[in-house]
């Protein structure tokens, strides 16, 4: 049986902000270890690449585009993405927990790409419930 096969796409989002009281040079390191860190599991094929997000943003729902936020707290803000490949959600979030930058205040929240499409008829988290 081949590995790879049993194996499924996990987002993971980058959330929060560093810690107030971490000195810029210990943050700069932090980053520099996590291209490394990232960089290595990107070419081993256990991530796929992402990105950092910018900073201005757009709501669209049927009320219209608004463009002007803060569309949610500082706390809440989504930093960047990427994608792990893993046989779990467990996996994922262990391989997660050794990014270099949790130490210094950032936050990872990983869930599950689903490959099915969605369906009134199937209750997710996208449709209505039955």
């Amino acid at each position: 049986m081949n590995t790879k096969e049993s194996r499924h796409d996990y987002l993971v989002l980058s959330r929060g902000q560093w810690d107030k009281d971490a000195a810029k040079a210990d943050i700069e390191a932090a980053i520099a270890k996590f291209y490394e860190w990232y960089e290595r599991n990107v070419k081993a094929g256990e991530f796929k690449p992402g990105s950092r997000l910018g900073t201005e943003a757009a709501l669209v729902s049927k009320s219209g585009i608004a463009t002007d936020g803060p569309f949610g707290e500082a706390k809440e803000i989504i930093g960047g993405y990427w994608i792990i490949v893993a046989r779990s959600l467990r996996a994922a979030a262990e391989l997660a927990a050794q990014n270099p930058c949790i130490p210094h205040g950032l936050r990872f929240e990983i869930r599950p790409l689903e490959a099915e499409r969605a369906s009134a008829y199937n209750v997710t988290n996208e449709t209505p419930n039955a």
